[in-house]
């Protein structure tokens, strides 16, 4: 056996150590949606006119974490959610600090991490990737190294490391390799998947399999849900359309929660990138969850 392959299947055994026990995906103690947090820009909109007014929103339409991003400029943010009683754990960041270090005004990875702690972070996401980052295959396999490294990093510091995917990883590039196998291939165990389930079947592929694919290795999801009308796949360019609240879409959450549970996924955010009203949208996507 390889050395990735047995520390593929360490990992894989320590996380179903970890995985919630559940005898149904949605029963009443289910781990996820009694936990359910939400990607704070969902609301960047509302939150630039009134961040305590929706951070107060959020807790009440019942969500019970956030997910912050920009940070380490992201303190409004933050002090508004403790302020409403919503949990802290993950925030999507500066990622060029990870993903381009070298370039001008980029700040330290190493400063990020810092402040990560003093806010009491456990989670850290990389949210993109530039088209300079993803041009050729190699392009990823720079970027699966310098996320290594960084996660290493983090790790020493208490905090875990992720990626955040589009669907423009899983677009077919040489030889019909696609960039996502890539970092599925090169990341390290240090490294962990975001999973964001609509850009997954976007793409074109079964979110569910995904997570099952990546047991182990999956530290958090996104769940948004995808208009009928959309075409799949699609890799870049989608209508603000396609973004639907949870159950008015084309993916079934059920099979999501079970492979959350079976792959010792941490924590769940719903996330809608565009909604003409973002506020009705999370509260709608919230009250389907809790009918499951």
């Amino acid at each position: 056996m390889k050395r990735r392959q047995f520390l593929g299947a360490s990992v894989a055994m320590s996380a179903a150590a970890l995985t919630p026990r559940l005898v149904f995906a949605l029963d009443k103690d289910n781990v996820y949606r009694n936990a359910i947090g939400i990607q704070l820009y969902t609301l960047r909109n509302q939150i630039k006119d009134d961040v305590a007014g929706t951070l107060k929103a959020v807790a009440d339409a019942g969500y019970k974490q956030v997910e912050p991003y920009g940070f380490p400029n992201a303190k409004p943010m933050i002090d508004a959610a403790r302020d409403n009683g919503l949990a802290l754990h993950s925030s999507h960041f500066e990622w060029d600090s990870v993903v381009n270090p070298d370039d001008k005004g980029v700040p330290p990875f190493a400063e990020i991490l810092q402040k990560a702690k003093d806010a009491g972070l456990t989670h850290l996401v990389v949210p993109y990737l530039a088209d300079k980052n993803r041009t050729t295959l190699d392009d990823y396999k720079v970027t699966a190294d310098r996320c290594n490294k960084a996660a290493e990093e983090a790790q020493a510091a208490g905090i875990q490391l992720a990626y955040h995917n589009h669907a423009f990883e899983f677009q077919p590039m040489q030889g019909g390799r696609y960039g996502y196998e890539v970092l599925m291939d090169e990341f390290s165990d240090a490294m962990k998947f975001e999973i964001d389930i609509f850009w997954v079947q976007l793409a074109g592929h079964d979110p569910a399999k995904l997570i099952r694919k990546l047991k182990g290795r999956v530290s958090q999801l996104h769940l948004k849900d995808l208009s009928k009308q959309t075409p799949v796949p699609t890799y870049n360019g989608v209508a603000n359309e396609a973004f639907e609240e949870i159950g008015d879409g084309v993916i079934p959450m059920e099979p999501i929660f079970k492979a959350a549970a079976e792959a010792g996924v941490v924590h769940c955010h719903v996330e809608q990138d565009q909604s003409p009203d973002p506020l009705a949208s999370i509260r709608q996507s919230m009250a389907y969850l809790k009918k499951m």
